[in-house]
C-alpha cells in the first residue's frame, strides 16, 4: 500500500489528484458534511468520466428549524449549503456563480447521486475511489475530506494541509468501502437528496425578479433586527396581555408598533414612539402599559396638564372608560408636578409619593423635556428631578416616550430624551455599534448648523441626510418607532384599518378687519407697535447708575457654570420682543382679543403714571434698596406702594422716574390711538366674524359628507374663543337648532347642550364626537350632539375628534407644525368621513408682505449672545434661517395649497426620514409569506432591472456586500457590517457606501412591485456575458467599488480594460483583495 501526501500547495492539490486518478472505471464515493458548486465545477470533467459518483451528506440541510426569526437565520447561515464556506468568498465574488450553478446542475443530473445521512447516524468524512481494472488508481482519504474549494485546494484556508491518501485496493479500503455501501444502500440511513440539491442550484441560476433580490438583500441587511419583528419571542408567556381589551382594540399597525416598543424597552431600556399625527400613539402606549402591568410592573405616566384627563380616564371606575375591564392601575402626574414638593396631584400626595418605585415611566409629549436649562433657584429642574428621583433612583426604570415626529431645529433636542433611556450614560449603546451617543449628537448638530445656512432651494431633507453622520441614523433607528401616514397606507390592509379621509384643498380666506374699511391697516398698526418703548415692562432699564450693581446681585443669573451671566436687562428686552409679537398675533386672531390686550396694557401704564405722579407731589422720601435689607428672606414678600413688580421688585426711589414717565406717556398716546380704532369694530362689522358666520351657514346647508354639520374652530387665544362663542352659540342654536361648546383649558368650558357636565372637558368632547368616543356605551339615553366646537390649542394634540369633517383655523400659526397638529384631530385613520376640509384665515395681505411684517416685529427682539446663555436666546429662537419667517415662507405657501403631513413639510427634518422603518416593513411583509424561500436563498444572486423605472437612475450596479477583513467603523455607514454602493458602468461611484439610505432608496425604487423578470434586457445581458460565464466587466466594477470603499482614487471614464487592446488599470500601493468583502447580492441597472 502506498501513502501519498497532498498539502494543497502549488500543483500538489486534491483537485489535480482527482483529475489524474478518476477515469471511466472509477466508482467515486464521498462522505462530506458540505460541498460547494465551485469544487464540483473544478472537477466536472473528471466527474463526467467516472463510472459512478456518489456523495453522502453527513450534515443536515433543507430543514427549517422551529425557532425564532433570528435563530432560523443564524442556523441557515451556518448551513453553508452549496455556495461553499468562508474560504470560497473569493470564488463567489467573481460574480459568475449563476453560470457555475447551471453547469453544475447539469453534471448532477447526469453523473452524481446525492444522499443525506440520517441525522441519528454518524460517519467520518471520507473519499473512496474504487477502480477494478487499475488498482493503482484506487484510493482512499480516510478522514477530514470535504468537497469544497479549500478541500480541493482551489482556495487557501487554515485547515491542516498534509492529507494522507491511501493508494491501492487494500483490505482496509475494501472493509471501509463495504461499510459505506451498507449505509448508502440502507433505505432509512441514507435518503435520496438529489431533488433538494438541484432545487438549491436552481435558486442560484434561475433568473430572479428585481423585487426578489431586493427582499433577499433586506433579509441579510436587517437580520440582526429580526427579533424586533418576532412577536412570539418578544411577548413573554404567562400573561393575559393578548386577551386584554386594549390589545384587541388596536389596529394591526399599532400591534406591530407595540411589539417593537416592548422589544426596545427590554433590549435598550427605553424607546421613543414618534408616529405621525392621527395614528393613535396614546392607545399604543396604553397597550405597552398593560403588558408591563400584567407582569406586575409599577407604571407612572407623566403628561402635560392639559392632556392629563386623556390618561386618568382609563384608571377610573367610570362609564366613560371603555377599557374598564383592563383594570389599569398606573399613576398619572403632570409635567409641572416635578417642580412641586407638596400638595396634591389628583389623588397623589406629592410630599409622600415614592418617586423611585416605578418600573416603567411613560412620558407624553416628551419633547417638552428637550431642554435642560439651569434653574435660577437651588431647586432641581423638572428634567433633573425626573432623572435623579425617578429614573436613576430605586429599581431599574424603563422609559417610554411619546414625541412629536419632527426633529426640532436642534439635533441635540433628542439628547435629553435619549438620556432618560441611557440614564445619562453616553456609552449605553456601545454593544450595538455606537461608541459615544453625545458625540454623535454633537456631530449631527454641526451638520445641521451648516445645512441650515444653505439657500432655501438647497436646504432639502435629502441634502441633510447625505451629510449627517451614520451613527445618528443608528441611534434613532435603535431607539425610535416612527411611522408616517404614507407608511401605514402602503404596508397595511385598508379593509382592516379603514382609510384616511381625502383632504380637500385648503380654503384660504383674507377678510378685512372692518367690513367698512374703517380700521387702520395692519402694517400701520404694526408700525405703531414697533415704535412703542414698552417701558412698562422694563423697569430695570430705568435704575439709576449707582444702584444697578445691587439689582444685578439680586436678579442676574449665572449660566454655563458661572462663566457668564444672564442679566435681568436681557430678560426684559427679550420680553418686549415677545409682547410686540403677541400684540400683532392678537390682532391677527381677532379684533376683540387685540382690544382686550391693548386695554390691559393701557391700564398698567396709567396705574404706573398715577403712582409716579402721586409720589412726585409727596414730601415723603421714596424707599431705596439702601433702606432695607435684601438678605432678609422676607424681601420677596415685601410690599409697599413704592415697590413695583412681582418676583422682580424695583423700588421707585432707585429709578430715574422722569425718564420712565416720559416713555410711559409716549406709549400711552400710541396705544390710546390704536385702542380707540379697535373699539370702532363691532361684531356686526367685524369682517372676519361675518365671514365665519357665512362659512358655518354654508357648511350646515351643504355638508361635505351626508348629514355631517360638525365644525371645529381653533384659535390661539382664549379671548378670541370666548368672543366667538358669545357671538355664535345662541344664534346657531336659534337659527339651526345646533349646539355649540367652547374648550379653552383651565376648566373654562361652556356649552348650550344642557345635559353636559361643563366642568369636564371629556364630557363635551364625547358629545361632540359621539361615534369616535363610543358615546352609545356611556350615555345611551342622550341623542342630542354638539356640532360647533370652539377651542384653543389645549385640544390641538392627543384627541380623536374624527366625527368632525371641517376644521377652521381662525388664526394661522406661523409654525405649520401646529396647524397640521390641529388638523390631525379630524384627519385620522378609519374616519367615517370620505373627505375633510381645512379652512385657514390669514391677515388680508400677500404672504410676502406678511412675512416681512413678522420679520420686522421679530427683528426688534435682541438676540442674546450664545456665549452668555449657552443657547441662542431666551425665546428659544435661532438667529439663522432655519427659524426665521423667510425660511417658513415656503412652508406657509405650501399650507395655502395643500394639507401635508408633518414629515412632508418642505425643509423639515423628521425622525421618519432618519430611520429604516419602511425597509423593515418591506421585510416584515415578505417574511409572512416567503420566509422559507428567504432562508433558502443563496448569496451572490443578482437581478436585472430597467433604468427607466427611476428618472435619476443611471446604468450601473448596486452591490450589497458584507465586510470580512475590512476594518470600517459604524461612522462610515449605519448598516455595518453590510455595505451598499451604487456604481456607474464607467467605474465611478454614483452613491457611496456612506450614504446607505440613499442606496437603499435607489434599490427599492428600481425593484418594488417588479415581480417578473425583464426578459428582453435579461436576454441581451446573457448574450453579452455568454450566459453569465464572462463577468469580467462586473467583477472589475466590484473591485472599483472596493477601492471606493477603502478610499481609493477613482478613475474617470469607462475603464480602459473594457475595450480591446486597452491598458490594465493602475493599481495603488495597497492591493485590493476581493476576499475582504463577501458578496451578498447585486442589482444590475440597464437601459431598456
Amino acid at each position: 500500500m502506498e501513502i501519498k501526501h497532498i498539502d494543497n500547495i502549488g500543483d500538489n492539490t486534491i483537485e489535480n489528484f482527482l483529475k489524474d486518478v478518476i477515469d471511466e472505471n472509477s466508482n467515486v464515493n464521498i462522505v462530506t458534511p458540505r460541498f460547494s458548486i465551485y469544487a464540483l465545477h473544478a472537477i466536472q470533467k473528471a466527474i463526467s468520466k467516472s463510472k459512478s459518483f456518489n456523495v453522502l451528506l453527513s450534515q443536515q440541510y433543507f430543514e427549517k428549524p422551529d425557532t425564532g426569526f433570528l435563530r432560523r437565520f443564524e442556523l441557515a447561515e451556518k448551513q453553508e449549503k452549496v455556495l461553499g464556506n468562508q474560504y470560497e468568498i473569493k470564488l463567489r465574488n467573481q460574480l459568475n456563480t449563476s453560470f457555475i450553478a447551471k453547469q453544475t446542475a447539469s453534471i448532477i443530473k447526469n453523473h452524481i447521486t446525492f444522499k443525506k445521512l440520517n441525522p441519528e447516524k454518524y460517519s467520518y468524512k471520507q473519499l473512496f475511489i474504487e477502480n477494478e481494472k487499475d488498482s493503482l488508481k484506487s484510493a482512499m482519504i480516510p478522514n477530514d475530506f470535504e468537497l469544497t474549494g479549500d478541500g480541493l485546494g482551489l482556495t487557501k484556508s487554515n485547515r491542516w494541509n498534509d492529507t494522507p491518501v491511501m493508494m491501492g485496493n487494500t483490505d482496509m479500503v475494501k472493509a471501509m468501502l463495504t461499510n459505506f455501501n451498507m449505509i448508502w444502500n440502507h433505505e432509512t440511513e441514507a435518503i435520496d437528496a438529489n431533488k433538494e440539491v438541484l432545487k438549491q442550484l436552481e435558486n442560484i441560476y434561475k433568473e430572479n425578479s428585481p423585487e426578489w433580490i431586493y427582499l433577499v438583500s433586506l433579509y441579510h441587511i436587517f437580520h440582526q433586527q429580526l427579533d424586533e419583528l418576532d412577536e412570539e419571542n418578544i411577548i413573554k408567556e404567562g400573561s393575559d396581555f393578548k386577551d386584554s381589551i386594549v390589545w384587541n382594540m388596536l389596529y394591526e399597525f399599532q400591534k406591530d408598533g407595540v411589539v417593537g416598543l416592548i422589544n426596545k424597552l427590554e433590549k435598550y431600556n427605553g424607546a421613543i414612539l414618534a408616529d405621525s399625527v392621527g395614528l393613535g400613539k396614546t392607545f399604543s402606549a396604553l397597550a405597552v402599559i398593560k403588558y408591563y402591568e400584567s407582569r406586575n410592573h409599577r407604571v407612572l405616566v407623566l403628561a402635560p396638564k392639559r392632556l392629563r384627563e386623556n390618561w386618568t380616564i382609563y384608571t377610573q371606575n367610570d362609564k366613560r372608560n371603555e377599557l374598564n375591564e383592563d383594570r389599569f392601575g398606573y399613576d398619572v402626574l403632570n409635567h409641572t408636578d416635578l417642580s412641586r414638593y407638596k400638595g396634591k396631584s389628583g389623588d397623589l400626595d406629592l410630599q409622600t409619593v415614592r418617586w423611585d418605585a416605578y418600573d416603567l415611566v411613560v412620558i407624553d409629549e416628551s419633547h417638552n423635556f428637550r431642554n435642560n436649562e439651569p434653574s435660577k433657584s437651588d431647586n432641581p429642574t423638572r428634567y433633573q428631578r425626573l432623572m435623579n428621583d425617578v429614573i436613576k433612583s430605586g429599581s431599574k426604570t424603563k422609559v417610554l416616550m411619546l414625541s412629536a415626529t419632527p426633529v426640532n431645529n436642534r439635533m441635540t433636542d433628542m439628547k435629553n430624551q435619549i438620556a432618560f433611556i441611557t440614564e445619562e450614560n453616553t456609552r449605553h449603546l456601545q454593544n450595538y455599534g455606537v461608541e459615544d451617543i453625545d458625540l454623535e449628537l454633537r456631530k449631527a448638530q454641526q451638520v445641521f448648523n451648516e445645512w441650515s445656512k444653505l439657500e432655501s432651494d438647497q436646504r432639502s431633507t435629502g441634502n441633510f441626510l447625505k451629510q449627517v453622520n451614520a451613527d445618528y441614523f443608528k441611534i434613532l433607528d435603535l431607539l425610535t418607532i416612527a411611522r408616517s401616514r404614507k407608511h401605514i397606507e402602503k404596508y397595511y390592509d385598508a379593509s382592516e384599518i379603514g382609510t384616511f379621509p381625502t383632504r380637500l384643498k385648503p380654503l384660504t380666506l383674507k377678510p378685512d378687519i372692518n367690513i367698512n374699511g374703517e380700521f387702520i391697516e395692519i402694517k400701520k398698526v404694526n408700525q405703531r407697535i414697533s415704535e412703542l418703548t414698552l417701558s412698562v415692562y422694563t423697569p430695570i432699564h430705568y435704575i439709576k447708575p449707582e444702584m444697578r450693581g445691587k439689582y444685578a446681585e439680586l436678579y442676574d443669573q449665572e449660566v454655563k457654570g458661572g462663566a457668564t451671566r444672564f442679566t435681568q436687562t436681557d430678560r426684559e428686552t427679550a420680553l418686549t420682543g415677545l409682547i410686540r409679537s403677541n400684540l400683532l398675533k392678537r390682532l391677527e386672531s381677532s379684533i376683540d382679543s387685540f382690544r382686550l390686550t391693548t386695554g390691559r396694557v393701557l391700564e398698567k401704564i396709567e396705574s404706573y403714571i398715577e403712582l409716579i405722579d402721586k409720589n412726585s407731589v409727596s414730601s415723603r422720601a421714596l424707599l431705596s434698596l439702601n433702606d432695607i435689607g435684601t438678605d432678609d428672606e422676607d424681601f420677596e414678600l415685601f410690599e409697599d406702594e413704592n415697590v413695583i413688580g412681582g418676583k422682580t421688585k424695583v423700588l421707585l426711589g432707585d429709578m430715574d422716574l422722569r425718564k420712565w414717565r416720559d416713555d410711559l406717556a409716549f406709549d400711552l398716546k400710541i396705544l390710546k390711538e390704536i385702542h380707540y380704532s379697535a373699539y370702532q369694530v363691532e361684531p356686526n362689522n367685524d369682517g372676519k366674524l361675518v365671514k365665519l358666520k357665512q362659512l358655518i351657514q354654508e357648511k350646515i346647508k351643504s355638508p361635505l359628507n351626508p348629514g355631517n354639520k360638525k365644525i371645529i374652530i381653533f384659535t390661539a387665544f382664549a379671548d378670541t374663543a370666548n368672543y366667538l362663542y358669545d357671538n355664535l352659540a345662541e344664534n346657531i342654536l336659534e337659527k339651526y337648532g345646533l349646539h355649540s361648546a367652547i374648550v379653552t383649558g383651565g376648566g373654562n368650558q361652556k356649552t348650550t347642550l344642557k345635559s353636559v357636565k361643563v366642568s369636564d372637558m371629556n364630557d363635551i368632547l364625547i358629545h361632540f364626537s359621539p361615534r369616535s368616543k363610543h358615546r352609545e356605551k356611556i350615555f345611551p339615553e342622550v341623542t342630542d350632539e354638539i356640532d360647533i366646537l370652539i377651542a384653543t390649542d389645549t385640544l390641538s394634540e392627543g384627541q380623536n375628534l374624527q366625527d368632525c369633517d371641517y376644521l377652521i383655523n381662525y388664526d394661522i400659526h406661523w409654525n405649520p407644525v401646529r396647524v397640521i397638529q390641529r388638523f390631525g384631530r379630524i384627519d385620522r385613520i378609519g374616519s367615517i368621513n370620505k373627505q375633510i376640509q381645512l379652512v385657514n384665515f390669514w391677515p388680508n395681505m400677500e404672504l410676502d408682505e406678511y412675512i416681512n411684517l413678522e420679520n420686522r416685529v421679530r427683528s426688534r427682539m435682541v438676540m442674546l449672545n450664545v456665549s452668555a446663555t449657552g443657547e441662542e436666546d431666551l425665546l428659544n429662537q435661532k438667529n439663522n434661517e432655519m427659524n426665521d419667517l423667510s425660511y417658513r415662507k415656503n412652508q406657509l405657501q405650501q399650507l395655502q395649497e395643500e394639507v401635508t403631513d408633518l414629515e412632508d413639510i418642505n425643509g423639515a427634518i423628521s425622525i421618519t426620514d432618519i430611520t429604516y422603518t419602511d425597509y423593515k416593513a418591506d421585510l416584515t411583509n415578505a417574511l409572512k409569506t416567503h420566509e422559507k424561500e428567504l432562508l433558502e436563498a443563496p448569496k451572490g444572486m443578482y437581478a436585472i432591472t430597467k433604468q427607466s423605472l427611476l428618472e435619476e437612475a443611471e446604468p450601473g450596479v448596486i452591490f450589497v456586500l458584507k465586510q470580512k477583513d475590512l476594518k470600517l467603523e459604524t461612522k462610515d455607514t449605519s448598516l455595518l457590517p453590510y455595505l451598499l454602493i451604487y456604481m456607474r458602468m464607467d467605474g465611478s461611484v454614483k452613491v457611496n457606501h456612506t450614504s446607505a439610505k440613499d442606496v437603499l432608496h435607489y434599490f427599492k425604487m428600481l425593484t418594488q412591485n417588479q415581480t417578473e423578470v425583464f426578459q428582453d434586457i435579461v436576454d441581451s445581458f446573457n448574450k453579452e456575458t455568454k450566459d453569465g460565464s464572462n463577468m469580467t466587466e462586473y467583477s472589475l466594477l466590484l473591485t472599483k467599488a472596493l477601492e471606493a470603499i477603502k478610499g481609493k482614487r477613482e478613475e474617470t471614464g469607462r475603464m480602459s480594460l473594457f475595450t480591446p487592446g486597452g491598458t490594465h488599470l493602475t493599481t495603488s500601493e495597497e492591493e485590493i483583495s476581493l476576499e475582504e468583502v463577501e458578496l451578498i447580492s447585486f442589482l444590475i441597472i440597464r437601459e431598456s
